[in-house]
Order: structure tokens, then sequence, then C-alpha cells
């Protein structure tokens, strides 16, 4: 378990000081995963607990939050695992023992599948598979050790496709074979997750390094849920965080601005800007016991069924959307001067948007419950 004060208040200030330089120089939060590495945050632990770290990381640094996601699904993931009796990613827990980190390589243009179906190409090499695709936003590319990457396998013989999950290595600032990858990320918002396009031709992941060949389409595999809980309630995690400063800046900033119109009282007198950071408010309010209680079934291995897809996926949409809401109001409560480039708020502003592009979309999320209320489509 990492030490309970990893996270303390004068490594959080150190890692919000970064951010805006990280943001404006379009680069990797090196120096904050070095840290964090050092005090203990990439260990496993409960998903109650790294959901909680992850609301107070992004409150301070949403690139750096979002990007040690994808290291701590993976953790998630193994844990979750591990807990019903299955041991096949012991080994992942034991590679981040020694420093390891773990990344995702699953997004493919013109893939709106997602991980039931995959462009990537997979065929049978010695000891192994070998990966030929491209991949997208594959976040941590700078300093990633072990990749977790899907393709699809399509047997000569005419035989049902699978999916083959696993993971590709490379030693800390070295290369992997038939791995390239082209640092083509300048985005609006998000910047120093540094999640750049990966190309793989012919990449081998280990026969030992395999998490599972499952068939194509949905799958309500162990291990496919363990990834949907980890990465959606993280991902909501980091887009509460985010809901959380924005708040926060909102406050202040009405405490600290005046208002001629009232002659010099401050900008929290005025009932419309009160109204508005209330409203803030209650959107937030309202999206923490929904965070709290999937977080808190998963730990004690509560079976919601089926219905768990639904849940996960409506945690992420309602935690995106509640932290836009929230970022807008607070963009509107503290004026022109959020406007600038050099504003937090302005910083968040563009942060937040980058939750609209992550599994699941808005429309996977309403097609998800309304199967789950009506039934597939025909």
């Amino acid at each position: 378990m990492p030490d309970p004060s990893a996270l303390t208040p004068d490594l959080l200030q150190r890692i919000r000081e970064r951010a805006p330089g990280y943001d404006e120089r379009n680069a990797f939060f090196a120096e904050d995963l070095d840290e964090l590495r050092a005090a203990g945050y990439l260990a496993p632990r409960g998903l109650s607990a790294a959901s909680d770290d992850q609301r107070l990381l992004a409150a301070h640094a949403p690139a750096t939050a979002l990007g040690l996601t994808m290291h701590l699904v993976w953790m998630g993931v193994a844990r979750d695992l591990l807990a019903t009796g299955d041991a096949s990613l012991q080994w992942v827990l034991d590679d981040a023992e020694r420093g390891e980190l773990f990344a995702f390589a699953i997004s493919e243009a013109g893939n709106d599948r997602v991980m039931s179906d995959s462009l990537t190409r997979v065929e049978r090499a010695e000891s192994g598979w070998a990966f030929t695709g491209t991949k997208i936003f594959t976040t941590l590319s700078p300093a990633w050790t072990r990749l977790g990457v899907l393709g699809r396998h399509d047997p000569a013989d005419g035989s049902e496709p699978s999916i083959v999950h696993g993971f590709l290595t490379r030693e800390s600032g070295g290369e992997a074979a038939g791995v390239t990858i082209t640092p083509d990320w300048n985005t609006l918002g998000m910047r120093a997750t540094q999640s750049h396009t990966t190309r793989l031709e012919g990449a081998v992941v280990r026969d030992e390094h395999v998490a599972r060949v499952l068939p194509v389409g949905p799958s309500g595999d162990a291990f496919t849920l363990a990834i949907a809980a980890n990465f959606h309630t993280l991902i909501a995690s980091v887009y509460a965080g985010i809901a959380d400063r924005a708040l926060e800046l909102a406050v202040e900033s009405a405490e600290r601005r005046t208002s001629l119109r009232a002659g010099g009282s401050p900008q929290a007198h005025d009932p419309d800007l009160r109204w508005r950071i209330a409203d803030a408010a209650l959107a937030l309010d309202a999206l923490a016991p929904q965070l709290r209680a999937v977080a808190r079934d998963r730990d004690q291995g509560v079976d919601r069924g089926a219905r768990w897809f639904r849940d996960l996926a409506g945690l992420k949409h309602r935690s995106v959307e509640t932290a836009r809401h929230v970022v807008d109001q607070a963009m509107r409560v503290a004026g022109g001067g959020a406007y600038r480039a050099t504003s937090e708020l302005s910083r968040l502003q563009r942060d937040v948007l980058a939750g609209i592009y992550h599994p699941s979309d808005t429309e996977a999320v309403h097609a998800t419950v309304a199967a789950d209320l009506l039934g597939p489509l025909p």
C-alpha cells in the first residue's frame, strides 16, 4: 500500500506550480512523475482510495492525474482479478512494484467499437503474438515501459476471429521492437499527457504477457469488466477534481473582486453570482455519492451483474458533464480575466473538454443505457 501521506500539501503545491509550464511548453510531466513515483503514488490500492487520490491530484494538475490514470487502471485490473482468485496478472503488480510504468494503446482512428473489435491485426509469432496497426491517444508515450494493447486475430482456417489482449515491453527511456512513436500531441487541453500516435509493425507480445484472448464483440469477461470499472471510475474522479478546483476558484474570485455598481462591495454579495456558484456546487454535490458508491461496491465485490456497464458508463458521463457545467459557471463568475491564456480557469476550460473524447462517448453511453432498459437493437 502507498504511504497515506503520499499527496502531501508541499508535493501538491509543487505539482500545481509546474502545471501551467507543462501546458505552455506542451511538455510531458516528467518532474511530477519522478516525485509521485518516489512518494509511492504508483503503487496499487483499492479503487476508493485511488479515486480519492486522483480527484485530489486532478484539482492540482489535471493532465498529470489523467496521465497516471492509465497506470492506475492496470493496477486496479490486476487487483480485481486477483481478488476473484485469478492470478494471471500477478506479474503486472510485481512489475509495478519494481517501478515499471503501465499505459494503454487501445484507441484507433475509425474504430468506434473500442474494445470489442480492432483495426489492428494480430498474427501468431514465435513464442507470442505480432501486432500491426496504428494506435492513437497513447497517454504516457514518453515514459511507459509496459503498454497494454489489443488487436484482432482472423485465423487462416476461417474459424471465429478473436481479440488478443496483452502487453508490450520496453526499457525505461528506450525503444521497443516494432513500435514507432510519433510525437504529434499538440492539442487544446490535457497537453502534458503527451498522448502520441503509436505505430505497431509486427510488435510482439510474448505469451507470458497475454492477458486474454476473447471473441470479437461485447464481452462480460471479468477482465473486460475490470478495465471498464477502473477506467470509468478513475476518469470520473479526474473530472470531479477539475470541478472541485473550478468551484474553489469561482469562490475566490467572487470574494476578491468588487463591484462599482454596488458601491465597491465584493461580488460575493451579488445575488446572480451567488446563484451561479450555488448552482455549480449543487451539481458537484450530486456527483459525489454516485462516485463513492461505485468505487465502494467494486472494492467490496458487489455483483451488479450486467447493470455494471450501464452504471460505469453513466458515472463517467455524469462526471464529465458536471465538470463542464461547473467550469462554465466558474468562468462566468470570474469574468473576463478568466479568458486570458495565463488564467488557471482558462486552462481548466480547455482540459475539461477532453472528457467528451474518452470512452464511453455520449452516444455510446446512451446506447448502453437504452440497451439495458429496452434490450439490444435487432
